[in-house]
């Protein structure tokens, strides 16, 4: 008993924890103006590629910007997109999938098929497809990131939502005279999204690193923008001159990454009944 009060102890430690962390990173990011001691955009040829010190903590950059206040600044835009990602394709993919298992049938049969078409491309590859042809930019980048994203959740809310569609109580309701739209609102809905929280907070820290790879690769957030994708495409020519242009930017996406990750393995170790 009491090995098993540590367990749980434990995994709910490190749950707060991590969600404690997920939340000031967050908040350090919309406060930006508030922490940031320099400008992010403002130049200064005087300091340019200056090593970590006192008055510069993470240096600066070839334009003598303040790396520490564009970290700070790119977090909105990489936390902010991550989370806009995947608040669109969890709650539309959700939606998708208990439509798609409640209606069966032919409804079924289109969604799936539809799902399995856009399931065979390479998610990361059809997002830089479509970025090539819509053009550069955020917003055509959220486009793109939502066109496909939304897929696993369907399936896996729909994978849920037949293995409790028949269930009694379901059953009773509808002898009761309860609507579709009251069934999956008070009896669905409830039972499948805990389930698949585990999957949100995972899946932010993969399309933070995605939003990254593709802004290294130049198909994020436009110049002077900080975004910390696009802060490591900068520094990568500064590698041997400046290589905190490279650290400090990589070490931030990785916390962030390896943060979400942990915060969804506690979520799942605390939602699930073999775990107790």
């Amino acid at each position: 008993m009491r090995k098993k009060t540590k367990r749980r102890k434990s995994r709910y430690t490190s749950f707060i924890i991590c969600l404690v962390l997920a939340v000031l990173f967050t908040l350090f990011s919309v406060c930006a103006g508030k922490f940031a001691p320099y400008d992010p955009l403002e130049t200064d040829y005087a300091n340019m590629l200056a090593a970590p010190s006192s008055g510069h903590l993470f240096g600066t950059d070839q334009l003598g910007r303040d790396l520490f206040s564009r970290i700070l600044y790119g977090g909105q835009t990489s936390l902010l997109i991550a989370y806009l990602v995947t608040a669109i394709i969890s709650v539309l993919g959700i939606l998708i999938g208990i439509v798609s298992g409640l209606a069966g049938g032919a409804v079924d049969s289109v969604i799936m098929r539809l799902v399995d078409v856009l399931m065979a491309f390479p998610g990361n590859i059809f997002v830089l497809a479509m970025v090539a042809v819509m053009g550069t930019g955020i917003q055509n980048l959220i486009i793109a990131m939502c066109f496909t994203g939304w897929t696993k959740y369907t399936r896996a809310s729909r994978s849920l939502v037949l293995s409790i569609k028949n269930g009694d109580y379901i059953l009773q309701a509808r002898l009761g005279g309860a609507s579709t739209f009251k069934i999956m609102g008070t009896y669905i809905m409830p039972n499948v999204i805990p389930s698949l929280l585990v999957l949100i907070a995972q899946d932010i820290g993969g399309k933070l690193l995605a939003i990254a790879g593709l802004s290294l690769l130049g198909l994020g957030s436009k110049p002077p923008t900080p975004e910390w994708g696009f802060m490591l495409s900068e520094g990568r020519n500064y590698m041997s001159a400046a290589p905190w242009l490279l650290i400090f930017p990589g070490l931030i996406i990785l916390i962030n990454v390896i943060i979400f990750n942990l915060l969804g393995d506690s979520l799942r170790d605390i939602m699930d009944p073999h775990y107790k």
